[in-house]
């Protein structure tokens, strides 16, 4: 095969907008939130009508500092009434939206019923959370093109990629498979919320990957967030200092051992469509390539005597004494903590040494979560992933609503016409189960929005938006890890028997609290089907001991002072005297072994069983749709609270 040399007599062109024939623009109508005629369809229709084709000669160029100087002319402002609006006496029972403030404020906190003011944040986390209010990253490659900064960050990535030789343009051999890229664009910021750099990554579109022809093993060292979480509260309770390293974008290009053969970059003139480039390194998104960089991270870091957590391979530590270090990895995001500052810094050096990586300071920003400190604990929220996704989905302006699902109305899975475009309802729901992470508040709605994926109808999608909305009321809650020293381990479980409509399954939800602090917390239809009420929350008090066995492990680990027994808290008192009493075992005989195994746990002592009034089950939450003032009132026994909205 002859190959011709990489980038030889090519011209790196990034397409601006006259390479682009036509550009639509989404219009922002909106649909009218009071009117009940309107349907999803025809918001999808008005949200996503064409505009006219934008020319170059009526585009001026923009700047990455005012992302809304290319938005559409505002229409003017109708004019306020100052009439005195009374609430109705009739409403008194329900709760009452007071507006949001559209300035740096603080809203009113879930977990303490009081005002959260300036000074309850550091300098830092304040500079940081107005910083970062007020960048946009590209979605598209025609976006990026047309502005000057985000070009020169392409232009640096093809020279880096260049630089390393990371493909030969060749003709495609007869009989093999050309897998496609595309850009992804990330704003870096510093600990004060300022940019430091524009990233543009070239990701390869690994999905269409086969196995056994373009790739054959894979591992991917993605830290579990539930880690990510008690990590942060054990660092909040304990004082410990956290940072974020992150790893130089071109020591990941490894060698690649397969033949694997992409599609010409956007913005890459070649001269002829007849070329394609065929890999010589890895590229991000490739399934082989992240598995070679975790086998060199671990042996450089084996190497320094740090050994990777059983309960996480993604979790290394190094104990001596009283020096503990933990490093947590999600793919090329790095986080340290611990009590020794001076191996941490020492461990800096030699992994920039080694790997060219990029120190970012104190963790203030990772994996879209915003780590804000104040004096008594640290908040995580996802407050610009919300208003991100709701001025993508043009969410808003529109009138929000007090809980995540409508508890009157039981969706099915056959009832409604079919979406002309699923990938649009599958899209939204994949943003929606990410902003889990930290909004436990809608985990069983997008559960249950989850199970239409396959299939989904107008029903659903009117749902999610629903759902929207709802995020719109406040999008700036997150979940608050006090620095108290109170260590103990509570969990909550319930479930909701025979609740799905179609298969006529259980939901399970649990949350487990490290002191008053959320950590861990899941809602999910279970794959059987139950009996009874009895046999739905016995099942969920298996699943609930099997991750505390999972976290006390951790907790261990972590050096967490909290080793059981943890008690366990149940609304169902059948349950529990079928788990305390064996007489009452031959009304469950046809219940599997394992969901018996807790038993063992209950008479080792890692937990007890305790009843909970329906009133004080916290997990009402993770298992049914609420009433607007009843999932309020559970929301506001847990440590959800709200960060600074802008």
């Amino acid at each position: 095969m002859t190959t011709i040399g990489a980038f030889t007599g090519i011209v790196i062109v990034l397409t601006t907008l006259e390479a682009a024939a036509t550009t639509t623009m989404a219009t922002t109508a909106e649909c009218d939130p009071v009117s009940p005629h309107t349907t999803v369809e025809q918001c999808n229709q008005r949200v996503h009508q064409p505009a006219s084709p934008v020319t170059s000669s009526s585009v001026e160029s923009t700047s990455l500092t005012h992302p809304s100087s290319n938005s559409p002319e505002v229409a003017p402002v109708p004019r306020k009434s100052t009439r005195v609006h009374k609430t109705p006496s009739y409403l008194n029972d329900y709760i009452h939206l007071a507006p949001k403030p559209t300035s740096l404020s603080f809203c009113t906190s879930f977990a303490h019923n009081s005002h959260i003011t300036p000074e309850d944040l550091t300098s830092s986390s304040q500079s940081f959370v107005m910083n970062i209010s007020h960048e946009c990253e590209p979605s598209s490659y025609e976006e990026a093109a047309m502005n000057p900064t985000w070009q020169t960050a392409m232009t640096q990535e093809f020279s880096a990629l260049h630089e390393n030789h990371t493909w030969d343009l060749v003709p495609l051999p007869p009989g093999k498979k050309l897998i496609g890229c595309k850009w992804v664009y990330k704003i870096k910021h510093r600990a004060d919320g300022t940019i430091e750099r524009l990233k543009a990554r070239l990701v390869v579109k690994g999905y269409t990957q086969h196995a056994g022809i373009d790739y054959t093993e894979t591992f991917s060292p993605v830290v579990k967030m539930t880690i990510v979480r008690t990590l942060l509260a054990t660092a909040a309770k304990k004082h410990w200092d956290i940072f974020q390293l992150d790893v130089n974008n071109a020591f990941l290009h490894r060698d690649l051992p397969e033949e694997v053969y992409m599609d010409i970059p956007q913005g890459l003139d070649t001269g002829t469509t007849k070329l394609v480039c065929k890999l010589n390194k890895s590229l991000y998104g490739l399934k082989q390539a992240i598995r070679q960089w975790y086998a060199k991270l671990t042996d450089a870091l084996n190497s320094r005597g740090y050994i990777h957590s059983m309960n996480d391979y993604s979790l290394f530590h190094k104990k001596s004494g009283s020096s503990i270090v933990f490093v947590a990895v999600y793919v090329d995001d790095v986080l340290l903590t611990g009590t020794d500052l001076i191996e941490i810094n020492n461990l800096k050096i030699f992994l920039h040494e080694t790997f060219k990586i990029k120190d970012l300071g104190r963790l203030h920003y990772f994996l879209g979560l915003e780590i804000l400190y104040k004096e008594d604990g640290i908040l995580i929220s996802q407050r610009k992933f919300v208003l991100d996704l709701l001025k993508e989905y043009y969410c808003s302006h529109f009138t929000p609503f007090s809980s995540p699902l409508d508890p009157l109305i039981k969706l099915r899975a056959d009832e409604g016409s079919l979406l002309s475009d699923p990938a649009y309802y599958r899209k939204l729901i994949g943003k929606l189960n990410f902003l889990t992470n930290t909004r436990l508040d809608i985990a069983y709605g997008v559960q249950h929005l989850s199970q239409f994926i396959h299939a989904p109808r107008e029903p659903h999608l009117q749902a999610a938006f629903h759902m929207l909305r709802y995020l719109k009321q406040d999008s700036t809650l997150g979940i608050f890890m006090s620095n108290t020293d109170d260590y103990t381990v509570s969990a909550f479980c319930d479930s909701d028997w025979a609740s799905c409509p179609d298969s006529r399954k259980f939901v399970t939800g649990y949350v487990v609290l490290l002191g008053d602090s959320p950590v861990n917390w899941k809602s999910k239809k279970q794959e059987t089907i139950s009996l009874s009420s009895a046999e739905a929350e016995y099942r969920s008090l298996k699943k609930v001991v099997g991750e505390l066995v999972w976290l006390q492990r951790l907790f261990i680990e972590l050096t967490v002072p909290s080793t059981g027994p943890f008690p366990e808290f149940c609304d169902i008192q059948s349950a529990l005297h079928i788990a305390r009493n064996p007489v009452f075992h031959e009304h469950t005989k046809h219940i599997e072994i394992d969901c018996h195994f807790f038993l063992t746990k209950l008479q080792e002592g890692l937990i007890t069983l305790h009843h909970v009034g329906t009133t004080q089950q916290l997990v009402d939450i993770l298992t049914k749709a609420l009433t607007g003032v009843k999932h309020s009132n559970v929301l506001s026994k847990l440590a959800v609270i709200a960060s600074p909205s802008t």
